[in-house]
This record gives structure tokens, C-alpha cells and sequence, in this order.
């Protein structure tokens, strides 16, 4: 079993309980529903424009794949882990949309497992990439953000 098996399955029971069934129970605001529909479309636009530049050499592994680059620009411009910052984000406002606690704290778990496995991958880009990943980590947000200002 690699290292990163447990929180690849982790991401998906995570992904997968943020459609928890059962009827919701409570209502929201119009202006909560507008906002969390909005948010869900942009999250997933994040997501896929972070996948976007990865084509077939996508993976749910914290190494990135043998002989892959260093994307820092489009989406990994505004976020060092943007699929991962578009899956919070629309997941967050599915668990709102949703209703109810269950999906609620799926998307907590999702927080917590996102949140460790951007550490874990990091390290390895670091590995690969040594200083100009440095230099990227330090003008760009990990998930969202404002950019750093460049010298």
C-alpha cells in the first residue's frame, strides 16, 4: 500500500458522504441559496481549470508523476492546489445546499484531508523542484487568496 492510499479514500468517502441522504432540515435565505449556487459553479470551474493543464498525467497521488512539470500559471496562478481549493469550495456550498448536518461534516472531513494532503504534496514538490518551487510557494496562495506582490 503506497503512503497515500489512506487519504485517497479518505478524499473519496469524504467526496461520496457529501450526498448523505434524507430530506433537508432547514431552510435558507434566497441571498444563502444565490451565494452557495454561485460558489459551487466557480469551485468546479476552478477545479477543472486546474485540471486542465495536467491532460492524461492527472493522478490522485501526492507525487506528481515522473517527468511532469511545474504548472504555475491559468489557475495555478491564483492557487498552488486549485483542483483541490475548487473541490472545497464547491463541495462547501453543496454541504450548505444540502440542508442537513451530515453533509456538513463530510465537507470538515474533506477540509482536513485536503489540508493534509496539500502538506504531503508539497514536500515532494519541493523534492523535484527545489528553489523554483520555493519561489512559486512564496508568491501564491496554497488554496485562495490574494497572490503575493512581486518584487
Amino acid at each position: 500500500m503506497r503512503d497515500d492510499t489512506p487519504l485517497i479514500t479518505a478524499q473519496a468517502v469524504a467526496l461520496a458522504a457529501l450526498a448523505w441522504p434524507g430530506r433537508a432540515r432547514w431552510a435558507l435565505p434566497a441571498p444563502v441559496t444565490t451565494t452557495a449556487v454561485l460558489a459551487g459553479a466557480a469551485g468546479g470551474a476552478l477545479a477543472v481549470a486546474g485540471l486542465a493543464p495536467h491532460g492524461t498525467s492527472i493522478t490522485p497521488r501526492v507525487e506528481p508523476p515522473s517527468g511532469s512539470g511545474l504548472h504555475t500559471g491559468g489557475a495555478y496562478g491564483v492557487s498552488r492546489h486549485p483542483i483541490y481549493a475548487g473541490l472545497l469550495v464547491a463541495g462547501g456550498a453543496v454541504a450548505v445546499l444540502r440542508r442537513r448536518p451530515e453533509p456538513l461534516v463530510a465537507w470538515a472531513a474533506l477540509v482536513a484531508v485536503l489540508d493534509t494532503k496539500t502538506r504531503r504534496e508539497e514536500r515532494h514538490l519541493l523534492e523535484r523542484f527545489g528553489s523554483v518551487y520555493a519561489r512559486y510557494r512564496e508568491r501564491t496562495p496554497r488554496l485562495l487568496g490574494l497572490p503575493a506582490r512581486r518584487r
